[in-house]
């Protein structure tokens, strides 16, 4: 009697869906595993993609409103840029590794149904400024434009972000509201002494000129480290170790290794 080649095909057709099931298709894996980690950076899956061209404010920078106020303007461009991607898939194309900070990839990234790259879209509405691209975005145009109709940052004042990750008070100083004759108290506000921590933010981070003997821009402490509650005014805040380390800040030496709090 012959014998059936159904059981064989179905197993056949089963192992062919499993397989289809394991590859990777764009926009899906991004989309399950897409995290904004601040108002210029998104990851996925393993991979942090810096915006190339666009500089946002850091999760801990403040700016100044068109009302004069102090506001939250890292926090803000973060909010910002995830209501772009609005949980739509992202793709990057990766432009190779970030020269400024560690562990970074620099991308241009585009959500699903948008022609226009996130990277443009930021300078455009004017939650970032323009800074020299690995590849030729042309964003010049769109900055210029963000900063004559006084969109996003722009009706405000605030320090550029290069500026306040290096601590460097003394920088120009941008936005419509910026004024000369109050220019010191301005100062004061977008580099407080006592600089608000983050949400969930809770590394310090100090700058420290005998950091740079290992080629860093300063010190971070996590909640473990002994001498983390006697440093009360830390110049940055950090969400992880690695965002701490990204900008350049090694670990102290007088810190246990494990998970901050």
């Amino acid at each position: 009697m012959r014998r059936s080649n159904l059981p064989h095909l179905l197993w056949s057709a089963c192992a062919i869906v499993l397989a289809l099931s394991l590859v990777a298709i764009p926009g899906i894996t991004n989309a399950t595993t897409m995290v904004v980690r601040d108002g210029d950076t998104v990851q996925l899956g393993d991979v942090a993609y810096r915006l190339d061209g666009a500089d946002a404010p850091e999760l801990d920078q403040v700016c100044i409103d068109d009302h004069a106020d102090p506001w939250a303007c890292g926090l803000d461009a973060r909010e910002q840029l995830t209501k772009l991607i609005g949980g739509r898939p992202v793709h990057c194309d990766d432009l190779g590794a970030d020269k400024t900070f560690k562990n970074r990839r620099l991308g241009i990234c585009r959500v699903e149904g948008d022609t226009t790259s996130l990277n443009q879209q930021l300078v455009q509405k004017g939650l970032a400024v323009s800074v020299e691209p690995a590849a030729k975005l042309h964003l010049k145009d769109d900055a210029a434009a963000a900063k004559a109709d006084n969109r996003g940052l722009w009706k405000g004042c605030f320090a550029a972000p290069q500026d306040f990750r290096t601590g460097r008070k003394d920088g120009a100083l941008m936005g419509a509201s910026c004024r000369a004759d109050r220019d010191a108290e301005i100062r004061a506000a977008l580099f407080p002494a006592d600089l608000s921590m983050p949400p969930k933010c809770s590394i310090k981070g100090k700058f420290a000129v005998r950091a740079r003997f290992t080629g860093n821009t300063g010190i971070y402490f996590l909640q473990g480290c002994s001498s983390y509650a006697g440093l009360t005014q830390p110049d940055r805040w950090f969400c992880s170790e690695d965002d701490a380390r990204a900008a350049g800040f090694r670990r102290a030496f007088n810190c246990r290794a494990g998970k901050s709090k």
